[in-house]
């Protein structure tokens, strides 16, 4: 998939108008039935099935808010089949929109930057559920899962379903990760594809908890590990490129500690730094093919990267500092490469310069949970994307190894470990003050 894009100077594009808000429309049989037939052939591949659990409580033309996981782009072919006797709209990121908004908007799209702040978000929610009598799907992960297991969901997500005061349904897919996992570069498995279709909350018991305890029940919903559902499955993959590119993910070696020096290629991911090499079976274990191995499970080994990234920060020892690549989205017509420049990443947050001086851009640590990083986003490469609701930067790191699975690691982690200390200072000052 690729996305329009134009050379233009920074000074030219904060020179462009920024596109107008505009309220979410219904989305129509015509729109949803096309909808189910473009998903049809994938889902046919997959002989896909769903169950459905509890759905009986949901009124025929009650709306609701369906909250799915994010693996790949089967999700939203998986949506179609399911949702299509009902209107819906989709929560989607903005830069779905570029090139293509009078589509989008017809299919039902609400546009939104990831990890950011967004009250029209909430706003056009609302409008949907209440005023469109339309129910709304959310991917509140935002982002597709790097490992197979649930990537962190927002702290506001038990605050906006008080506020939409709909039933809250839950899907679940199985296999679209194993299909399709990110790292893998768009290479598709012959994997089967299922899905669980949950009624989770009615709006008493809605209206009745709190928006922390709404939260902790979706939370329990997002607790998976699709590399785990393979091998107790026994879901076989048998594709030799299933390892390609699993450096994206596995980018530290346990072995000699090297970062950015592995090379996942084949059935095989092996360490250039230290020589040594894991094989990927057919069923998502990894084994050394010399010594001891650390890691049989791949999400074992994320975690342990995570923690490595976390004492690198709690020690003042965590930076990124790569050249790269800039691109900007102020609007939906274009993604506007302007420049290079340089990124830096540390306890400070981070700080963007380039495009001859011009620009400058520091982002707080807590402006946002986690990092809008992507692999081989729209077949550009690996990328970064830091910014707010006017601009988003669209870094591209040149030369450094991988890095983008690192930056989203210490973001989450940069985020808990200063939010806890401003929280600190702040109760000590007011106990100061008493």
């Amino acid at each position: 998939m690729k996305i329009k894009i134009k050379e233009k100077t920074y000074d030219e594009v904060l020179a462009l108008p920024h596109h107008v808000h505009k309220k979410p429309r219904r989305q129509r049989l015509f729109w949803r039935t096309l909808l189910r037939i473009v998903a049809a052939p994938d889902l046919a591949a997959t002989h896909f099935k769903f169950e459905k659990i509890g759905m009986e409580k949901l009124g025929r033309r009650e709306p609701a808010l369906f909250l799915m996981n994010h693996s790949s782009f089967i999700d939203l072919e998986i949506a179609a089949r399911m949702l299509c006797r009902r209107p819906y709209n989709i929560v989607c990121t903005t830069d779905g929109f570029i090139g293509k908004r009078w589509l989008m908007r017809r299919l039902g799209c609400i546009p939104t930057n990831k990890f950011i702040s967004d009250l029209n978000l909430v706003r056009d929610m609302i409008y949907a559920t209440k005023t469109l009598k339309s129910s709304v799907l959310m991917f509140p992960e935002a982002g597709y899962s790097f490992d197979g297991t649930a990537t962190r969901l927002p702290d506001s997500l038990g605050k906006c379903a008080k506020l939409l005061g709909v039933p809250i349904v839950v899907i679940k897919t199985y296999g679209a990760f194993t299909r399709d996992p990110l790292y893998n570069n768009l290479q598709r498995r012959h994997v089967k594809v299922s899905a669980t279709m949950e009624y989770l909350l009615s709006p008493a018991e809605i209206k009745s908890l709190s928006a922390t305890e709404i939260a902790e029940k979706i939370s329990a919903q997002f607790a998976f590990d699709s590399f785990r559902w393979q091998q107790e499955n026994h879901v076989r993959v048998a594709e030799n490129f299933r390892a390609d590119y699993l450096n994206r993910l596995l980018y530290k070696c346990p072995a000699c500690k090297a970062e950015g020096k592995t090379e996942g290629k084949g059935e095989h991911l092996t360490c250039h730094t230290c020589g040594k090499s894991w094989h990927l079976d057919e069923y998502g274990y990894l084994t050394a093919t010399a010594g001891e191995t650390e890691f049989s499970h791949i999400p074992n080994w994320f975690r342990w990267q995570r923690e490595c990234v976390r004492e690198e920060l709690r020690e003042n020892r965590y930076l990124l500092d790569a050249d790269v690549d800039i691109y900007m989205l102020t609007d939906t017509k274009c993604l506007y490469h302007v420049g290079e420049g340089h990124l830096t990443h540390s306890r400070a947050g981070f700080h963007l310069s380039g495009c001859d001086g011009k620009l400058e851009y520091t982002q707080d640590p807590i402006l946002s949970y986690t990092l809008n990083a992507d692999f081989n986003w729209y077949e550009i490469g690996d990328v970064i994307s830091i910014g707010t609701n006017h601009a988003l930067y669209y870094c591209f790191p040149k030369n450094t190894g991988d890095i983008a699975a690192k930056a989203r690691l210490a973001t989450e982690e940069l985020y808990d470990i200063v939010y806890a200390e401003r929280r600190l200072l702040h109760e000590a000052a007011r106990a100061a003050k008493q």
